[in-house]
């Protein structure tokens, strides 16, 4: 028979620390703020756009491009990348009948940069 070993991820407490919870509350976000970072992240939930960020990383591109990089239909790429212009991460550029894509600015290299480091802890 296995000795009892308490559950540490479980908190039997009934005490509310009322002064960490002001604290806390106080340091908080807005809710608007929060739920707009939470559709940020949504952006980052998918592969094809991470990896169209990671592409653009390294040069501005158009659509035929991309697509040829990562063996989709254009309309694929199209699709991911509105989805990552309506969110600011990227822009766009016209000159003549191509459209170049590029990052909208550094802080999202460095939000990317940020989660590979974590991911490969």
């Amino acid at each position: 028979m296995k000795p009892y070993i308490p559950d540490i991820d479980k908190c039997d407490c009934t005490i509310i620390h009322e002064d960490v919870v002001q604290a806390v509350r106080s340091q908080m976000p807005d809710e608007e703020s929060l739920l707009d970072l939470a559709d940020l992240f949504k952006v980052f939930g998918d592969s094809t756009r991470v990896k169209i960020l990671c592409a653009l990383f390294e040069s501005e591109m158009c659509v035929c491009d991309i697509a040829a990089l990562l063996g989709m239909s254009k309309s694929a790429i199209s699709h991911q990348l509105r989805i990552l212009k309506e969110s600011n991460l990227i822009k766009n550029r016209r000159d003549g009948k191509v459209v170049y894509y590029s990052l909208n600015d550094d802080h999202v290299k460095n939000i990317f940069d940020q989660g590979l480091a974590h991911v490969s802890e």
